[in-house]
């Protein structure tokens, strides 16, 4: 009997270590909740036309919603977020290659990683999308 105690310590010693975070969620909950109120409860509600108005960086809205965008700036931004992303790698592998023992499979993995971004790289200068027009 003394054996199924102890599975039962461990189990509880495992279960609130979840009812600190579950405890902790709801905390943070409740003070996002709490300060949401507070700020709307304390807010100036004064409506007028102007400020009901849409605002776009100072100017006054004319004429439709819909405007047409290039294309090339969101390929821009998605060429930008496959570079950070590639430094954010870069950075945890420069830790992990100085350690004892991962030096040559973490340098062939990073040149495999880096020959993935080289190969998009050189697909999208083929297709000239680094090319301003």
């Amino acid at each position: 009997m003394p054996e199924a105690t102890a599975a039962t310590d461990g189990t509880t010693a495992y279960f609130d270590g979840y009812g600190l975070v579950a405890l902790l969620a709801v905390l943070g909950v409740l003070f996002v909740a709490l300060a949401f109120g507070a700020g709307r409860l304390l807010r100036p509600v004064v409506p007028t036309p102007e400020k009901l108005m849409a605002y776009e960086c100072g100017v006054d809205p004319v004429g439709e919603g819909w405007a047409h965008t290039q294309v090339r700036y969101y390929v821009y931004a998605f060429l930008y977020v496959i570079f950070a992303v590639d430094s954010v790698f870069l950075f945890p592998w420069a830790t992990v290659f100085a350690a004892p023992g991962y030096g040559a499979a973490t340098l062939v993995e990073m040149f495999v990683f880096l020959g993935f971004l080289a190969v998009g790289l050189l697909y999208a200068w083929k297709k000239g999308v680094l090319e301003w027009t």
